[in-house]
């Protein structure tokens, strides 16, 4: 069997490897256009930075390394231009000419290239870089090494954009982030995506959100954003995300889905039942919605470029989709993402609830704890868990890698209460997060408490809901809600009759668990009570403004 694999990186380099150890006597080539195959894409940012001082840690394996290694012919440089289905052969552009290769199987795992807006000024700026790969990071650095920038706009504030400003910014330039989504790192939900806005701006980074970039001026050497506002610059990242690389599929004429990108089978087989597909240019199923979805990311394309490799050596594998696990790190906090995000949610028009939880990434009374907030979100009527998010300084990636989990294996809300995790004080707490964030949707379930999310405050306050703030008398230093009623929660037995039966009360604490207790003790009183979901943590985050 011959089999030519184009592309790598990721799922075209899992691929070869896997299929050769399942198959000594498969001929198997690797063609890529670029200069690099199986290099660290994700580490790209934090070279720029110096964090990962070695460029040559960027380079996983070398042609002749997997040669060696593999016996895979790697050819870089090697470009496929086109493909003859019925003749199986693909012509493949060099720098010093073109050539034709037959072969038995094809695989495409070609990736994603960057979306470019159509920004005036963009083809004549001497100073706009994009990050996908070895040579644009040889270029980017280059330009440094040589200008010395002082200044930098990055345009974009998703995974990648917030690393390129991380990076930047400790590099020692002055750091502006435009994004044309109402709140930086669009995956995640407004709220919790607020942290990671807080956090940038404390490290003096500019962000500014709601806009865009209409115009390069000077040859780079400013930007205009919409509202006409000019941006002086020295360099600029575009990071608005990214596209299937499909033009030779598109030109092959291989069923295109979703913004062109290749349909597969549960097998990765396209329209073609010779050429098979993996990575960031192909529709996968959303494991949870079950409808198509294009998820570019490293976890998926390795793991389908082993799955391919065993469905070409006549093992068989199913593609069961992806949920869209990610994490980024934004200077001192983490914030990850698993799933669908509230807002994809609403809009599938499926019931659904929030709970916010607040916990230690280990025990509090052992040095180091500090603050993991997750958020949840599930049916209420049968546990489904839809997704969750996670912001913090440490532990984000465990929580959020334990809820994956859940979601992949189908376990509910009333699982989580009882997965048994690590405990000992330096490592975690005998309630870790994730069990608690489990007892507070169980407790929405069977409706022991009932939420109100944090954009709902002014309505609610509106309509003659009493806010009840029942932090002690020390805490309320650090902001308090306008015209609330403040009983600390361990006066409030006693003090019930400062309250009015005929009215309904909107109980706050810090994070939630002491509202939590007074709702119920509010409502065996016969009071009418809800819990502000999140509690004072989560709203002077996302709405510090309306604080006082």
């Amino acid at each position: 069997m011959k089999v030519i694999i184009v592309g790598g990186v990721a799922g075209g380099m899992s691929a070869a490897t896997r299929l050769r150890r399942l198959d000594e006597t498969a001929e198997i080539i690797v063609l890529d256009k670029g200069d690099y195959v199986s290099f660290a894409n994700c580490g790209l940012p934090y070279y720029v930075s110096g964090e990962i001082s070695e460029r040559s840690e960027l380079l996983l394996n070398t042609p002749e390394g997997l040669k060696a290694r593999f016996n895979l012919d790697v050819r870089v440089n090697n470009e496929v231009v086109a493909i003859d289905r019925q003749a199986k052969t693909v012509t493949i552009k060099t720098p010093t000419g073109e050539y034709q290769e037959s072969y038995d199987k094809l695989l495409l795992s070609p990736g994603a290239s960057p979306v470019v807006p159509p920004v005036i000024g963009y083809e004549v700026a001497q100073n706009v870089f994009t990050l996908r790969n070895v040579e644009n990071l040889d270029e980017m650095m280059a330009y440094i090494t040589q200008h010395q920038p002082q200044k930098a706009v990055v345009v974009g504030a998703g995974f990648i954009g917030l690393e390129m400003v991380e990076n930047l910014k400790l590099k020692g330039l002055e750091v502006t982030l435009v994004e044309k989504a109402p709140h930086v790192l669009p995956p995640l939900d407004e709220e919790m995506a607020a942290y990671v806005s807080q956090e940038l701006v404390k490290q003096g980074v500019d962000v500014r959100v709601n806009t865009s970039v209409v115009e390069i001026l000077n040859e780079g050497k400013a930007v205009r954003l919409e509202d006409g506002t000019e941006l002086a610059t020295d360099m600029i990242i575009m990071s608005v995300g990214v596209k299937p690389a499909t033009d030779i599929a598109k030109k092959a004429g291989l069923a295109l889905g979703m913004r062109d990108g290749i349909l597969v089978n549960d097998q990765y087989q396209t329209s073609d039942e010779n050429i098979y597909a993996v990575g960031d240019a192909i529709i996968v199923k959303n494991q949870i919605t079950g409808e198509e979805a294009l998820i570019s990311l490293a976890s998926p394309a390795n793991r389908q470029g082993r799955q391919v490799a065993d469905v070409l050596a006549g093992k068989a594998r199913q593609n069961k989709g992806s949920i869209g696990t990610a994490i980024v790190r934004v200077f001192n906090i983490s914030a990850a993402s698993t799933g669908l995000t509230e807002r994809q949610v609403k809009l599938s028009g499926k019931p659904y609830k929030v709970v916010h939880t607040r916990g230690n990434d280990h025990a509090g009374y052992y040095p180091g704890a500090t603050a993991v907030t997750l958020k949840l979100i599930f049916n209420p009527e049968t546990g489904e868990l839809y997704g969750a998010q996670g912001v913090g300084t440490k532990g984000v990636d465990k929580r959020i890698d334990v809820l994956a989990t859940a979601i992949k294996a189908g376990l509910t809300v009333e699982d989580l209460p009882e997965l048994e995790l690590t405990y000992a004080p330096p490592f975690g707490v005998a309630k870790d997060p994730v069990n608690m964030l489990g007892y507070v949707a169980l407790n929405v379930m069977e409706g022991l408490t009932e939420m109100i999310q944090w954009h709902e405050v002014p309505e609610k306050i509106a309509a003659g809901m009493v806010l009840l703030d029942v932090r002690n008398e020390g805490e309320l230093s650090r902001g308090q809600f306008p015209d609330s009623l403040n009983i600390p929660l361990n006066q409030l037995r006693e003090r019930l009759d400062e309250l009015d039966p005929n009215k309904a009360y909107l109980v706050s604490c810090a994070s939630g668990q002491r509202s939590y207790l007074a709702e119920r003790l509010l409502k065996q009183h016969g009071f009418k009570a809800t819990n502000l979901d999140g509690a004072f943590f989560l709203y002077s985050v996302v709405r510090p403004e309306e604080l006082i």
